[in-house]
């Protein structure tokens, strides 16, 4: 039987610090916030004052937080496939309520990357190697044309701009940083798909990526290391081939890059 996992078990998720605390009740804290209006403006307002909106900017920084935390730990592997978790223990192990533990975890079952259970929490998805190819597949049938499409008509100089991006994820490969290769990774294909000018095509191709990173079971740090600098090397090469116009290299790595990510 499945067992939801509690505050005294949970070792930490490894995320990032500065999440601030949130225990009180959100309507306390507008409260608060409230009482540092001038008197005027808290109570009685004089023909046609509208009254000022309390405070929500706070709130949505912490739920903002909250998922980008979270994010990196399905990335990191620090939430397990398979297992269960509460919004309570993980607001414990956040510092946050449950509140926005669970706006966030609505937002990762949206994303695919959970799954509601009830009366229980989230239960963290299992990618099988067969829906990561099929990911993958979707991916070269999209990104494969708009590439060979980009490399004849695009500038070298502007490929030579995304360097640094892609300089970005060797760097993180070589840490073994799953978390931070996760970000690099996609803001170096986005920046590659963001030349065609179509942003639609920009957000599904970026939806499908993130999908595609939440990691399987099993395969040791050296092993998962071992693979980012390889896909990290391939971004590498796909630039060079993109500022030569070497149309069947272009087409060649990108469709190795998305099938050898499964492998």
């Amino acid at each position: 039987m499945e067992q939801v996992r509690t505050h005294a078990d949970s070792g930490p998720l490894g995320l990032p610090a500065g999440v601030p605390e949130q225990r009180g009740v959100p309507e306390q804290r507008g409260a608060a916030a409230w009482r540092h209006v001038p008197e005027q403006t808290r109570g009685e307002h004089t023909h046609g004052e509208a009254p000022l909106p309390r405070p929500r900017v706070e709130r949505t920084s912490v739920r903002g937080q909250v998922l980008d935390a979270l994010r990196t730990a399905l990335v990191d592997g620090d939430l397990a496939p398979g297992e269960v978790y509460s919004a309570p223990v993980l607001g414990d192990r956040l510092g946050v309520s449950a509140t926005p533990v669970r706006e966030a975890m609505q937002q990762l079952a949206r994303e695919g990357a959970v799954e509601v259970v009830p009366n229980r929490g989230f239960r963290v998805t299992e990618r099988t190697s067969r829906e990561l190819a099929e990911l993958a597949e979707v991916r070269a049938l999209i990104e494969v044309p708009v590439m060979l499409r980009l490399a004849r008509t695009v500038p070298a100089a502007r490929w030579a701009e995304l360097r640094p991006l892609a300089e970005a994820t060797v760097v993180a490969a070589a840490r073994g940083d799953r978390a931070h290769y996760a970000e690099a990774d996609r803001a170096f294909h986005r920046a590659l798909l963001a030349l065609s000018g179509n942003d639609e095509l920009v957000r599904v191709a970026d939806d499908l990526h993130r999908r595609a990173q939440w990691p399987l079971p099993g395969g040791g740090p050296l092993t998962r290391r071992a693979c980012l600098v390889a896909d990290a090397a391939e971004h590498m090469a796909l630039l060079e081939a993109l500022e030569t116009q070497d149309l069947p290299v272009v087409q060649e790595l990108v469709r190795e890059h998305f099938t050898g990510a499964v492998d």
